[in-house]
């Protein structure tokens, strides 16, 4: 195991002051660089230990914030902040740019190669940052096959991965399908994996408080899609290049 280093960064972004999780491996030099968007109750331990775990495999990576250092537990707090997020993909590219400026000028990323990974609204992030032209290597969204604005996803000019569970009811089929057919008719280089039996968070340990009802954890299928993306990024964001 390698040698990581992590710090809290704080910056604007939202009107709010983030607190991201940046974590950097051992050496000095520049390293290709992954941003991570959490789940919509906001920045956890969960996604900190995945910039970790990219950080061992040698990648600069930041866990960026959604709540201005809040994790929001309560279900109807959380979709009161995060339904007029979803609904607004200015200011969701606005909480993208201000993470990524951060992730840039560390001077142990490159800055020409970065993929964004992100789960619920923090991959609806990602994939706002892809419409709206940034130089991305790759994107990864589990949970979140959200669609943009008409045409805009032709700007998306790398691979694009998602996941989710088959048994997710908050990004159901009809949902899927309207998220490929942008991708499709945008021309994307897409790929879309169903995890059979899984509901909406799959991929993220159980919480000690309430959740949404079709949420749910599957250990085999969340070991399954972090493989996935790892893949993916092992695919278009090379370690030595």
């Amino acid at each position: 195991m390698t040698t990581v280093t992590t710090r809290t960064i704080e910056y604007a972004a939202d009107g709010l002051t983030m607190t991201g999780h940046l974590a950097l491996p051992a050496g000095t030099g520049r390293r290709p660089a992954v941003l991570v968007g959490p789940e919509g109750t906001g920045l956890s331990d969960v996604e900190r230990h995945r910039a970790e775990a990219l950080a061992e495999l040698g990648y600069t990576a930041l866990a960026f914030d959604l709540h201005g250092g809040r994790y929001l537990s309560d279900p109807e707090e959380m979709l009161a902040r995060c339904m007029p997020l979803l609904a607004d993909p200015d200011r969701m590219r606005g909480i993208g740019h201000a993470a990524l400026d951060v992730l840039r000028a560390e001077p142990r990323t490159d800055p020409d190669r970065i993929a964004a990974v992100g789960y619920g609204t923090g991959g609806a992030i990602a994939l706002e940052l892809g419409r709206d032209g940034v130089g991305l290597r790759a994107i990864a969204t589990v949970n979140a096959l959200t669609t943009g604005r008409p045409g805009e996803a032709a700007r998306i000019h790398c691979p694009v991965w998602a996941g989710v569970g088959s048994l997710d009811p908050i990004m159901p089929p009809a949902q899927r399908d309207a998220f490929t057919a942008e991708m499709e008719a945008a021309g994307v280089d897409w790929r879309l994996v169903v995890y059979g039996g899984a509901l909406h968070a799959f991929h993220h340990p159980p919480v000690d408080h309430t959740v949404r009802p079709g949420v749910g954890y599957h250990p085999r299928h969340a070991e399954r899609a972090w493989r996935d993306i790892v893949a993916l990024l092992t695919e278009c964001l090379p370690l030595a290049e």
